[in-house]
């Protein structure tokens, strides 16, 4: 998709599995199974899309993937499935790990940042040498020292290797990074959880990460039981979405089984989701 300036290419790091009653909180089964029919262990495909935004002086990666460090445990589990890899739709797209000059981690949580390293025989290191590793420093805070509820999501082998190659720069709250990339601090499912706008003057694009991972969560109340601050959630939620409908916002859902990106309408009382051809 060339927007301006800016061509983004949405990558593909396989398919995993997590439970659809957590995947959705509160909202009852027979609503959330319409649009995400779960396993026999209630788990729900999910997709994990990653962005490459090229723009006249950066080659950015909105989120890593799962990455391929776990063990047959953790890929029964969660029922991961990865026919193609980041690194895989990387080279597709012309690029290599060392082209990328900045990666833009929405949160920590193993599927979005496990392909921020690699494994190299015994050594875990950043799988993109050249880049600058972009986190919430409070983010960062949480992840280095989990709670019992978030430690499970939170692995250090994803993570800890960018600090101690030099590459991790912590921000505080909402910044401009570059011209036209935004990353709007939401907090809500985590305490640092980040979603990225990228603004060309025209047209605009927002990565929903884990605020509205699939189709089916566009809903404001359908926010996910992982949502550590769910009321934050929902507010934040509410009111990027109210823009993205009146302005026109192309949604890009980094979770969605089937549907890369789309418009969100919102007719007689309803949320509708248009899918787009990239």
């Amino acid at each position: 998709m060339v927007m301006g300036d800016f061509r983004l290419v949405p990558l593909f790091d396989g398919y995993f599995g997590l439970d659809g009653g957590a995947m959705f909180g509160v909202v009852p089964k027979p609503l959330w199974e319409k649009t995400n029919p779960p396993d026999e262990y209630n788990r729900i495909r999910l997709a994990l899309r990653p962005l490459l935004v090229v723009t006249p002086k950066e080659r950015m990666l909105i989120d890593a993937g799962i990455g391929d460090k776990y063990d047959e445990k953790f890929a029964e589990r969660y029922r991961v499935e990865r026919t193609s890899t980041l690194l895989d739709t990387l080279k597709i797209a012309g690029f290599e790990p060392r082209d990328i000059s900045m990666v833009i981690l929405t949160h920590l949580h193993f599927d979005h940042c496990g392909g921020a390293t690699k494994r190299e025989g015994t050594r875990v290191l950043p799988t993109f040498p050249e880049a600058r590793y972009i986190v919430q420093a409070v983010e960062w805070q949480e992840a280095i020292a989990p709670n019992r509820r978030s430690r499970a999501s939170y692995l250090p082998e994803n993570f800890l290797p960018i600090q101690e190659s030099g590459q991790l720069e912590l921000i505080n709250g909402s910044c401009e990074i570059v011209p036209g990339v935004e990353l709007i601090h939401t907090g809500g499912h985590t305490r640092g959880m980040q979603v990225v706008k990228i603004n060309n003057g025209q047209d605009t694009v927002i990565f929903w990460s884990d605020m509205i991972p699939t189709r089916g969560h566009i809903p404001v109340p359908y926010i996910m039981g992982y949502d550590l601050f769910p009321l934050e959630s929902m507010e934040q939620k509410e009111k990027l979405l109210n823009q993205a409908v009146i302005e026109g916002w192309i949604s890009f859902l980094e979770h969605d089984p089937e549907a890369i990106a789309g418009k969100i309408h919102h007719e007689n009382e309803k949320y509708r989701f248009e899918e787009i051809n990239l």
